[in-house]
């Protein structure tokens, strides 16, 4: 029982209603079995009543249950995110509390998960609004609506950035094709061979002038796929293998593509694409193979690198995607960024509470590789609520178009909770324990608006839970004074 906090009442009726309905169990079925009454239940189930020590024995022995698995289970980002709608403006004389939020997404997820959705089309609409009324004057009339970008996170981590369909069509292929992984350039010599054999399309590396800026190119009319010189041979592969998988289960991405979060063509487009993206992936990471890998490498991201002929992000992005159930890896979190603090890609919100909208922490030690490229940083990073992670940062570059266009430095970030830190080669050496853990973490927040640390001199704006204080008297290394709403 230590993960369920004895020293306080526990109310665990969503728990408890999902735990009888997966075992098919009437209120008064289950209440016989735990010698109580139905009505008893019933107050139970509503949060009540509290569960006794008693009744959660009772349980353990007449489900044979794991008694920890009843703790309660909040997503961090809808916790976050219901944090935002409470900072809101227009619930400034609500005082909602954090217990008061953490309850709510506990107790009713799809409701709160309802009322951050409400508060994203409110934030849009202003958002809609300011542009409009910057842009009326000079006859531009901006597109209105949501973020296709953000509908297509919702989607992927809704379904915790995890596809088993794609990834069978991925096994099976490998199976069918007998593709070759035992040398680093033969998936790619595979992969242009049965495009020529199953398909009849040529694979040729063309001028980047006659590419006109375009990195892939698939030539329907003439059968040829064509990739930029500028690409490197990891990304050749890729893209080799995305084309694969568009011909090979196009159908299925276009259908999964249709997802109900995502409202608009854009939307549903850059979800296709993803999607397209993740079947690549596991073409070139076959699962069992590369989580094998993993494992006995102790996610050395540098290694499997080598091993699979891949980059550091094409390596980190396919951790994240690890979590078939019975055969899961290390919850991992990816996070890409530049120079400015633009995040431009993230996988795993279910694991790091990312913002919705904004950048990163400035603390994070995740920026210091832009200062020491091809070097990866690690780092302990902790935030308010007493998370902390295990990160690692390394730079990566987006490949440019010749003189003109040059590449762009990005670092990629990969992350895991500290109670996973042991599984991870970049944890030798590191003292993880709390006294350890808090003389050397460096304190972030997920971003300034959302961080309550008081005493933070790296802080760019107030945040948007405090009360903002000016005292023309005083001036401290401190930006901003505020007392916490």
């Amino acid at each position: 029982m230590s993960d369920i906090d004895a020293r306080r009442k526990l109310f665990l009726g969503p728990q408890i209603r999902k735990l009888r309905r997966s075992l098919k169990l009437t209120q008064a079925q289950m209440a016989e079995g735990l010698e109580i009454s139905a009505s008893y239940l019933t107050l139970i189930e509503r949060n009540q009543r509290p569960l006794t020590a008693q009744l959660i024995l009772r349980l353990a022995d007449a489900y044979d249950i794991d008694v920890r698995t009843l703790a309660p289970s909040t997503d961090s980002s809808t916790l976050l995110a219901l944090q935002e709608v409470a900072a809101d403006p227009q619930l400034a004389g609500a005082d909602l509390s954090h217990h008061e939020l953490q309850e709510m997404a506990e107790m009713f997820p799809r409701a709160a998960d309802a009322l951050v959705r409400l508060h994203e089309g409110l934030r849009a609409a202003r958002e809609d609004a300011e542009a409009l009324a910057e842009t009326a004057a000079e006859g531009a009339l901006p597109g209105l609506g949501t973020s296709p970008v953000e509908e297509t996170r919702e989607a992927l981590q809704a379904r915790d950035n995890y596809f088993p369909e794609l990834e069978q069509v991925a096994a099976d292929f490998a199976t069918r094709n007998k593709v070759r992984l035992d040398l680093p350039q033969a998936l790619t010599t595979s992969l242009v061979n049965h495009l020529k054999d199953a398909h009849n399309v040529d694979t040729v590396i063309m001028p980047y002038d006659v590419m006109h800026g375009l990195l892939r190119r698939f030539d329907r009319h003439r059968n040829r796929l064509m990739l930029s010189e500028l690409l490197t041979p990891s990304s050749r592969t890729f893209q080799v293998a995305h084309l694969v998988g568009q011909l090979e289960a196009g159908e299925l991405v276009r259908a999964m593509a249709n997802d109900p979060r995502c409202t608009s063509d854009s939307s549903r487009g850059i979800l296709r694409l993803t999607l397209g993206n993740y079947l690549a992936a596991a073409i070139m990471f076959p699962y069992d193979r590369f989580l094998e890998a993993a494992e006995r490498l102790r996610y050395d991201v540098e290694v499997l690198a080598s091993r699979f002929a891949a980059s550091f992000e094409q390596v980190a992005h396919r951790l994240t995607t690890l979590r078939r159930p019975g055969a899961k890896g290390v919850p991992f979190f990816m996070i890409r960024v530049d120079r400015a603090g633009n995040i431009s890609k993230r996988f795993g919100g279910g694991v790091f509470p990312f913002a919705r909208s904004g950048g990163t922490c400035p603390r994070w030690r995740l920026y210091e590789a832009f200062r020491t490229p091809g070097r990866t940083v690690v780092d302990l990073a902790a935030l308010p609520e007493g998370q902390a992670f295990l990160t690692i940062a390394r730079t990566t570059e987006r490949a440019g178009a010749g003189a003109h266009n040059p590449g762009q430095e990005l670092v990629v970030g990969l992350g895991a909770e500290v109670t996973h830190a042991g599984r991870l080669v970049y944890a030798d050496g590191l003292d993880l324990s709390a006294k350890g853990r808090a003389n050397v973490a460096t304190p972030i927040g997920v971003n300034c608006r959302l961080c309550p640390r008081e005493t933070c001199n790296w802080r760019a704006f107030p945040p948007l839970t405090g009360r903002l204080v000016v005292d023309v008297t005083r001036r401290s290394v401190t930006p901003y004074h505020f007392v916490r709403s």
